[in-house]
């Protein structure tokens, strides 16, 4: 079978190809708008307990929207109210002792203390007065009648008993002048330690319950009630609403016609015919997916910037991910530049 044939559709194919790439690359530029193609984006928050109990309880599903502040779930407390009642009852124990030691000491005591101090007086009095009565007899029978032994017990009972009323004297003083100032400071530093502990334990009770920062949509629940939580595993991940965009790229050609702020219409697959209204709101300044040290003059034109349209979506019909057309209306200045290049 002879092959020009088949060489004759190659090159009428080649040329075809060709031809329309010819057609194409003379068609003037769209003056009026710049149209591109990007997704849906928007914020999304990760949620954990910060304590380490077991899940007691969780009440929203995906799908289900929150409000800022509303609970989403709790963990079980039971641990640490028993350990706050008890850090409570460590309070009134050491609220009572400060209160002893800053009324200072009752009156019966001091009577008491007073008390002993006369007791020790009298003994002192009686052991000067059989030493007093030793001495006068020995000295008048000229030693006869009393032994140095008997003097010597009575000398030494007079001692203990001056020392008896010495030690009864100082009892005396330390109770009706009271605790001191170190022993009251101390008492109040181990209640504020007890009320600290108590601060604590209210904390993690408060911090077992989880809220929301945000309104926003439950993406995905991670945990069931029964698992152990820890500040390191995520519960739920919320998606924030509001605000929403759409993360395009443009070529570096067209970058120059893109400002902040310019109006934008998106149009979903979805909902044809529907578009949403939004606007510029973020032009990088950094090219994407082409080295940036490289700077041929074919390259140039292959350049791609990341712009973000914010997306005036009321009605909620965007979600993550959703392809979305993006047309952005360009001015009659610049499509009059546009039009004279």
């Amino acid at each position: 079978m002879s092959k020009k044939p088949i060489v004759l559709g190659g090159i009428l194919l080649v040329a075809a190809v060709a031809a329309a790439a010819w057609y194409f690359t003379r068609q003037p530029a769209d003056t009026t708008a710049i149209v591109l193609y990007g997704n849906v984006d928007q914020r999304q928050v990760s949620l954990a307990f910060n304590g380490s109990e077991r899940i007691g309880k969780l009440n929203v599903q995906e799908g289900d929207r929150v409000k800022a502040g509303q609970v989403l779930g709790e963990l079980d407390t039971r641990t640490l109210k028993l350990r706050t009642a008890q850090s409570q009852a460590q309070i009134a124990v050491q609220e009572q002792a400060l209160q002893r030691l800053k009324t200072g000491s009752r009156p019966e005591e001091v009577a008491q203390a007073r008390a002993s101090v006369a007791a020790a007086q009298a003994d002192a009095e009686l052991a000067r007065q059989q030493l007093d009565r030793l001495q006068g007899i020995r000295q008048t029978t000229a030693g006869r009648a009393v032994s140095q032994q008997d003097l010597d017990s009575a000398a030494a009972r007079r001692k203990v008993a001056l020392a008896q009323l010495e030690t009864a004297q100082k009892a005396q003083q330390l109770v009706v002048t009271g605790p001191r100032k170190e022993d009251i400071a101390q008492a109040q530093a181990q209640l504020e330690v007890a009320r600290a502990e108590l601060a604590v334990l209210q904390h993690q009770i408060d911090e077992a319950t989880l809220q929301a920062p945000i309104d926003a949509v439950v993406r995905a629940r991670l945990m069931e009630p029964g698992d152990m939580a820890s500040p390191q595993r995520p519960v739920y991940t919320l998606a924030i609403t509001d605000p929403k965009w759409v993360r395009a790229y443009v070529a570096e050609a067209d970058l120059g016609r893109i400002r902040p702020g310019m109006a934008a219409t998106l149009a979903t697959d979805s909902h044809p015919g529907q578009p949403l209204n939004g606007k510029v709101g973020y032009i990088s300044s950094v090219a994407e997916f082409t080295p940036k040290t490289v700077q041929t003059e074919e390259l140039r034109s292959s350049l791609v910037y990341e712009i973000r349209v914010l997306a005036d979506d009321k009605e909620d019909r965007l979600r993550l991910g959703m392809p979305v057309t993006v047309r952005l209306a360009l001015g009659e200045a610049t499509a009059q530049a546009a039009g004279g290049r």
